[in-house]
């Protein structure tokens, strides 16, 4: 089986520190490799993979405005089309084309003979709120194999060929016995990721709140996270990625996850556990699906409950979040579950 897996344009992958769709694409990759797979990797031209490599953007156009010059950034939209089409130019030398970069790619899907997979990494929240993307999704749905990333995710306009949940290496995270003395919130700093309601709570608790991860709207940042920064009560780290990564979510007492909007998976949440953190979620989205509510970290409906539920970590048995991860949110359940999907996919060819 010839397997072409299309990552993004916009950051390396696997990604320095941000870049979930990037990671996921490189654990993909990276994996089918490792079962002897042909496997052709699509990504920026410094990306890292022990598949092959095809890259035609220099370096990861979202990495570039917030690390670089800004110059590769400014033509973003131009590198994401050059991109796509040196995937799809070369279609038809592979058994099937797992497309990672949502919706773009589908515009070429009924004029190519290879099988395209299309993993679906946004969520529901996003067909409410961008209905054209669902009208692109529901017509070219003859033309792909959707995967939805958790049952939350779907939508009941589209027709899905799985749902398949996010996976890691668990050896890669190292287990943290002993809780530690902050809260942390490890993923974009905005909004939807309720980085100023974190802030809040953690006031109230009593406890540090560490935020890390990219700030992509400076306006709400300047506003709503900057008065805070003490270094003290609330530090924000940046976005962290390798060693550093590891030790801020294994040291952590607790990752606070009070999205605003209907998380679709939630990687940083069994990274978290994988480390040992238990994670308390607002119930929105894939959180129940994900969290294992009183064992795992406490899904709740409110912030109030949210403050009760931080004196009750305690409770919560480390090993246990590790565990949770072992059983379900492995990197190798999740590739045998592709292969698997891809394999049927084009056993019907």
């Amino acid at each position: 089986m010839k397997v072409a897996v299309l990552s993004t344009s916009s950051w390396r992958t696997p990604p320095r520190h941000y870049g979930p769709w990037e990671f996921f694409s490189s654990s993909i990759a990276e994996g089918l490799h490792a079962r002897g797979k042909d496997v052709t990797l699509f990504a920026t031209q410094d990306s890292i993979t022990s598949a092959r490599l095809e890259a035609i953007v220099p370096s990861g156009t979202e990495e570039d405005k917030f690390d670089g010059s800004g110059d590769i950034q400014k033509n973003a939209r131009y590198w994401e089309y050059l991109h796509i089409a040196h995937c799809l130019d070369q279609a038809n030398n592979f058994d099937i084309i797992h497309n990672n970069m949502n919706f773009a790619p589908l515009y070429f899907s009924p004029h190519i003979q290879s099988s395209i997979v299309t993993t679906i990494h946004s969520g529901r929240i996003d067909f409410d709120t961008q209905p054209l993307a669902l009208e692109i999704y529901k017509q070219y749905n003859p033309f792909s194999h959707y995967v939805a990333i958790s049952n939350a995710a779907r939508h009941p306009d589209i027709t899905y060929a799985a749902t398949i949940y996010h996976g890691i290496r668990v050896s890669d995270y190292p287990f943290q016995m002993n809780p530690g003395k902050y809260l942390l919130l490890f993923g974009r700093i905005d909004h939807d990721k309720g980085a100023a309601e974190a802030i809040s709570i953690a006031k109230q608790f009593g406890m540090k709140l560490v935020l890390a991860g990219i700030a992509p709207n400076q306006e709400y940042f300047n506003e709503k996270i900057a008065p805070h920064l003490d270094g003290v009560q609330v530090e924000y780290i940046g976005s962290v990625g390798g060693k550093k990564k590891m030790e801020i979510l294994g040291g952590a007492y607790a990752l606070l996850h009070l999205i605003n909007f209907a998380e679709p998976f939630g990687l940083s949440v069994i990274e978290a556990m994988a480390s040992g953190t238990p994670v308390i979620a607002l119930n929105k989205g894939s959180m129940p699906e994900i969290i294992d509510s009183g064992r795992t970290g406490f899904v709740v409906d409110t912030l109030n409950e949210v403050l009760e539920k931080l004196s009750d970590i305690p409770t919560i048995r480390r090993e246990d979040c590790r565990a949770a991860v072992m059983e379900r949110f492995t990197e190798d359940i999740m590739v045998d579950n592709y292969l698997r999907l891809f394999e049927e996919i084009t056993s019907k060819k």
